[in-house]
């Protein structure tokens, strides 16, 4: 199997070139960052899963101290590149961050990935590295026209390269369910429609959770 790590090698540059300038159509995005840039109170705030990068550069952007992490080496290649952010490649199920050392955590579009046990992992993880009070901002797909809430969805070929990737449609009850688990509690959720025009239209959720 080719696996989520060399399916984003391989679409990288054009991820970046497709996706990199998504938040100038996402205002809700935009404010949202806004507060965990608020919230981490210069604290350092990771983005898991920070793909190019994009995220991570309007955070600094924002007056917070970033960290970028993904899966794909080739992503924090383009990372560096395209938006000057200090990036590393991690698994966010076993994440090199010491325990409580981060204020703030974004995690956008990247748990759709894991399977229930897999995402348990990273949640865990998540908690283990925020500081006390410290806050999580984490958000997924929940349904489109063809996929409920709960389904997933299989991609073999993107922007002409053979991948393999499975992305699960997530039901946020659920998710903030596992969150709290691991000692990360909701303080608010968004559920949205798809913006037209500037991206996959599914449904979406955002949690934005604080270590107990």
């Amino acid at each position: 199997m080719i696996g989520t790590r060399h399916s984003y090698d391989l679409v990288a540059e054009r991820y970046a070139d497709e996706l990199g300038d998504e938040l100038r159509g996402k205002p809700l995005d935009r404010g949202l960052l806004q507060v965990v840039a608020e919230l981490a109170n210069e604290g350092v705030v990771a983005d898991i899963g920070c793909g190019p990068g994009h995220i991570a550069a309007y955070l600094a952007g924002r007056g917070a101290r970033v960290i970028g992490m993904d899966l794909s080496p080739a992503m924090c290649g383009v990372a560096r590149q395209a938006n000057a952010v200090a990036v590393g490649a991690g698994d966010m199920t076993a994440l090199p961050v010491r325990a409580e050392s981060l204020a703030g955590l974004v995690c956008l579009y990247a748990v759709i990935h894991l399977d229930e046990r897999q995402r348990a992992a990273a949640y865990a993880e998540f908690a283990r590295v925020l500081r006390p009070g410290g806050h999580a901002l984490i958000a997924f797909h929940t349904s489109d026209a063809d996929i409920p809430v709960g389904g997933t969805k299989t991609l073999t070929d993107w922007w002409g390269h053979q991948v393999d990737l499975t992305f699960h449609y997530l039901a946020p009850a659920k998710e903030s369910e596992a969150l709290a688990k691991t000692g990360l509690v909701l303080e608010a959720r968004l559920d949205r429609e798809p913006h037209p025009d500037t991206e996959h239209p599914s449904r979406r959720s955002y949690l934005i959770v604080r270590r107990a």
